[in-house]
């Protein structure tokens, strides 16, 4: 599998660090707390073959940008981050997608710059904070998994983790999200390795707690597909089906045997 070239753009908002592979149209691809490299990510491999994919590292992740004020770190400051390496690359729109927390922003994209899209993708998220309102979230006190999840996280956290230590509490983390976990190996099995953004991270731990757009979700204008596995249990498939209903131009396509990565499932 080839390497992903490195690119550093600079636009008036700062130097961010980019990931770029694939011919084609352009697809945009970031998420909120993760730091990628030269590896490239799952998801966004999967859009390689057809299409020019640039893998962002939002500030504060990689070599991109340190963000001078806590706001930078904000979704709504990742779009604007993203409108403006769009206008420096010199496209008039591209299609955007995003998994997870990465779908977060995307909808948030999609509400503020819908013109700037060609297309949205939205894989295994939400457009509101999940967790205090499902006991299906794993983030929810009343999900069974919910304590050990919680302590993998804080683990991942620790900057003296050694890096065997690190992979398999990182594997024991996305186990609970697969709805097959002993096919970890089939999924993973390629040579993609990325870390997470702890100052990005801790504030989108914040920011979650008040993330609620669904009464703006009608100002998306640009086509919409949703994605997500039936047994969800980061971003449960309930919220997929409440986007698909307030979207306009939007379709829904729930994956029965998936969790959280159906792209891969």
């Amino acid at each position: 599998m080839s390497k992903w070239k490195r690119e550093m753009i600079k636009t008036s908002r700062g130097y961010f660090e980019v990931f770029v592979k694939g011919e084609g149209e352009p697809v945009c691809i970031t998420h909120h707390y993760s730091e990628f490299n030269n590896s490239g990510d799952y998801f966004a491999e999967t859009f390689t073959d057809n299409y020019k994919v640039f893998l962002v590292n939002l500030k504060d992740a990689g070599s991109s940008d340190k963000a001078k004020h806590g706001y930078e770190l904000s979704m709504v400051d990742a779009v604007l981050d993203l409108e403006e390496i769009r206008k420096t690359k010199g496209f008039s729109s591209w299609t955007f997608a995003g998994h997870s927390t990465g779908g977060m922003i995307g909808v948030l994209y999609g509400i503020h710059f819908s013109s700037s899209l060609k297309s949205l993708l939205l894989v295994s998220s939400s457009a509101r904070e999940c967790s205090s309102s499902s006991s299906k979230c794993i983030y929810n006190e009343g999900h069974p998994k919910y304590k050990r999840r919680q302590e993998l996280m804080v683990l991942l956290k620790l900057q003296s983790l050694e890096k065997d230590e690190r992979s398999v509490f990182s594997k024991e983390r996305t186990q609970l999200s697969l709805f097959k976990p002993e096919n970890y190996e089939l999924y993973f099995s390629k040579n993609i390795m990325k870390k997470i953004s702890s100052n990005r991270l801790n504030f989108f731990s914040r920011e979650q707690l008040i993330f609620d757009v669904t009464r703006k979700l009608s100002a998306i204008k640009t086509r919409t597909i949703i994605l997500c596995g039936r047994h969800d249990v980061q971003c449960p498939v309930d919220f997929s089906i409440e986007m698909s209903k307030l979207i306009p131009e939007t379709s829904l396509h729930i994956f029965e045997q998936s969790n959280h990565y159906p792209f891969l499932e």
